[in-house]
């Protein structure tokens, strides 16, 4: 496939520690793989939860695709993630303990052409952590204009 689709969550690794990490994929309806394959989805706003034993994420943005009819899909529903029954034991008892959430944190589309998803289980970060990645960032991008100037 030539269709590189690849939708970031840049806020995450800025708001949280990403502890580990899960591919999965989503059910999704005919118009709403349409859209993601023009691009037009968003991934800054959602988080995933537990239903029934089940992980779902929620908060996604897919935009309605432009050509369907009365069959579009509503922009923000629910959506199940797509993961083996042990990944799922593992996440859950992960959350289970105080401060830990998972977060989407790339959407793309793999080389057989289906949507997935990566998420990781993640803790918050205080706001003298975000200062203390903020000055690493900057640190990281004045080293790299030295080096090119020379």
């Amino acid at each position: 496939m030539q269709n590189k689709i690849l939708i970031k969550n840049k806020k995450a690794s800025f708001e949280y520690y990403l502890l580990s990490k899960y591919t999965a994929g989503i059910c999704l309806t005919g118009t709403e793989i349409k859209s993601i394959r023009n691009g037009e989805a968003s991934i800054n706003e959602s988080y995933c939860t537990f239903i029934n034993n089940e992980l779902f994420i929620k908060n996604m943005h897919i935009a309605q695709y432009e050509q369907g009819t009365y069959n579009n899909h509503e922009p923000k529903r629910d959506r199940k993630l797509l993961l083996t029954k042990r990944e799922l034991r593992k996440i859950s008892l992960q959350i289970k303990e105080k401060g830990l959430t998972v977060i989407p944190v790339l959407l793309y589309i793999n080389e057989k052409g289906l949507v997935k998803i990566e998420i990781a289980v993640a803790r918050g970060k205080k706001l003298y952590d975000k200062r203390e990645s903020l000055k690493t960032k900057d640190l990281q991008r004045e080293t790299s204009h030295k080096l090119k100037a020379r």
